[in-house]
């Protein structure tokens, strides 16, 4: 099985497909990436000799930012804007939505499960 990474690529898949398990490689960088490695998209993950292997290795190595170092960078780009104070950081400090979308009502994925709040609601009529 490939190890790339630090990641397994599934076995039985395209290499073009399996590439894209990495955190931070999409199809068109795992295309560039083949190409630039020269191995055939086409050919399974199991079929990849250890030569090719090790050429996919190098590239992803020499000219991509990948799982990690690509996390690390997203985390202290948002903590920069957190200490920073701006809007986008209290934004992310409080769990809000960053980008503009409504909150009146949605935003359930960001807010979390609706908080009840005590006497809000009507007891039902007898």
């Amino acid at each position: 099985m490939a190890r790339v990474a630090g990641v397994e690529l599934p076995r039985n898949k395209r290499i073009e497909i399996a590439l894209t398990y990495i955190y931070g490689i999409g199809r068109t960088s795992a295309v560039n990436i083949l190409k630039q490695a020269s191995v055939d998209p086409m050919r399974k993950t199991d079929d990849l000799t250890a030569d090719e292997q090790v050429r996919i290795r190098q590239t992803i190595d020499a000219d991509y930012k990948v799982e990690g170092d690509l996390r690390r960078e997203f985390q202290q780009a948002i903590k920069r804007l957190m200490d920073l104070g701006c809007y986008r950081g209290i934004r992310h400090r409080r769990g809000l939505p960053v980008r503009g979308q409504r909150t009146h009502t949605n935003a359930r994925t960001r807010k979390g499960p609706r908080k009840l709040v005590a006497g809000k609601k009507q007891a039902p009529p007898k």
